[in-house]
C-alpha cells in the first residue's frame, strides 16, 4: 500500500505549483491559492503515509521526480512553456532515475 500512498502523494505534488501559477493567472487568486494550500497538504500526508513502509530517500526522490517530471509535462501543455532537447533530456533523466530508485527497491 505505500506505493499507492506514494503515487497519490506525487499527484497531489503537482497540485500546489499547478495551484501557484493558476493564481498568478486568474482573478480567483485566494481559490487557487486554497487549492494549492490543500494540494500540498494532502500530498504530505500521503508523503507520510508512504514512508511507513518505503525508505525515505526512496519515497522522497520518487515524490519529487513524479512531480517535478510531471510539472514539468503541465508547464509544455498547459501553459506552453518552452520545449527544448536540454529540457527533455533532464526530464528524462529524472524519470529514469525515478524508475532506478524503484526496480532498486
Amino acid at each position: 500500500m505505500g506505493w499507492v500512498y506514494l503515487f497519490i502523494a506525487a499527484l497531489f505534488e503537482v497540485g500546489w505549483p499547478f495551484g501557484l501559477k493558476m493564481a498568478s493567472n486568474s482573478s480567483y487568486k485566494l481559490w487557487w491559492i486554497l487549492f494549492a494550500i490543500i494540494a500540498m497538504t494532502l500530498s504530505g500526508v500521503f508523503l507520510y503515509l508512504a514512508q511507513k513502509q518505503i525508505p525515505i530517500g526512496t519515497s522522497y526522490a520518487i515524490w519529487t521526480g513524479i512531480g517535478a517530471a510531471c510539472t514539468f509535462a503541465i508547464g509544455v501543455l498547459v501553459f506552453h512553456d518552452a520545449l527544448n532537447l536540454m529540457r527533455m533530456l533532464g526530464v528524462v533523466l529524472i524519470i529514469g532515475g525515478v524508475i532506478l530508485l524503484k526496480l532498486a527497491h
